[in-house]
């Protein structure tokens, strides 16, 4: 089965690849419509940025932030929202509005009353790997065996989901590429991706534009001009069996996805 594709909305002025460009209302319905012309299956919102080096914002300016945004998606489309926040008010006042998915960059680590909030909201979770911070994490990312340290963190995390009261089913696991990761270790998860799809939960995978497409490719600078790395981390995903792609450029992550799925099917003369 192929992967569902999730388009990113991050309505913050910072984000790393998109900061400012959707931050008014009527420019953010826009681009979720566009991205679900396009084939997106789910939409991610998120009102804090998460980039290497971002501050924390506030909680009271994420959720002026997303909640216009998740009410009008609600209103118009019946494409599933997701919201990409790390702090439990906010997720609890998304759901309300209409998201059915929590994706939490600290895997429901970041508050003690996370894993509690999420059980009770009863939603879908994306459990993901993070070391350290987003304001230090890639200062000197350290692992002694990058592959086995993120499984087994998830793993532990979604065991300690279950016994929240989180539904199994409803537990998503991400590796968190570019999270407190060099590009080796970025690289090595990717290659390694089938551990994580064995565990038995589904896995997300984000790596659209992310900056190890820059470490392969110097001349990628603009994070915009990395359509092409995107699209063969995407497929190194399809491959693995990952259950979710989270990306920027869905028109050509989906036709990228038929191509692949016809050549699976393509009968030998």
């Amino acid at each position: 089965m192929q992967p569902r594709v999730m388009g990113v909305l991050n309505v913050t002025p910072d984000s790393f690849s998109d900061g400012g460009c959707f931050e008014r209302l009527d420019q953010a319905v826009d681009h979720a419509a566009r991205l679900i012309l396009e084939g997106a299956e789910v939409l991610d919102i998120g009102g804090e940025s998460t980039r290497p080096g971002a501050q924390a914002t506030t909680q009271n300016a994420e959720l002026e932030r997303v909640l216009p945004v998740i009410s009008a998606l609600r209103a118009r489309f019946a494409t599933p929202l997701s919201i990409d926040t790390r702090k439990p008010a906010v997720a609890r006042a998304a759901v309300a509005a209409g998201a059915s998915l929590w994706n939490d960059v600290s895997g429901l680590s970041g508050h003690a009353e996370s894993l509690t909030t999420a059980a009770a909201l009863g939603c879908d979770v994306v459990l993901m790997h993070m070391q350290g911070e987003p304001a230090t994490m890639q200062r000197a990312p350290t692992y002694a065996d990058v592959v086995s340290e993120v499984r087994d963190w998830l793993l532990e995390r979604a065991r300690q989901a279950m016994a929240a009261g989180i539904a199994r089913e409803r537990i998503w696991l991400d590796p968190g590429l570019g999270f407190g990761k060099t590009a080796a270790h970025n690289l090595a998860l990717v290659k390694s991706l089938g551990s994580l799809t064995q565990l038995g939960f589904p896995v997300l995978l984000g790596a659209s534009r992310k900056g190890l497409i820059r470490a392969v490719d110097p001349t990628a600078v603009d994070p915009g001009d990395r359509l092409g790395g995107s699209l063969a981390l995407a497929l190194a995903g399809v491959r693995a069996g990952c259950a979710m792609l989270r990306v920027h450029d869905v028109r050509a992550t989906v036709q990228a996805l038929k191509l692949e799925r016809a050549i699976s099917a393509a009968v030998i003369a």
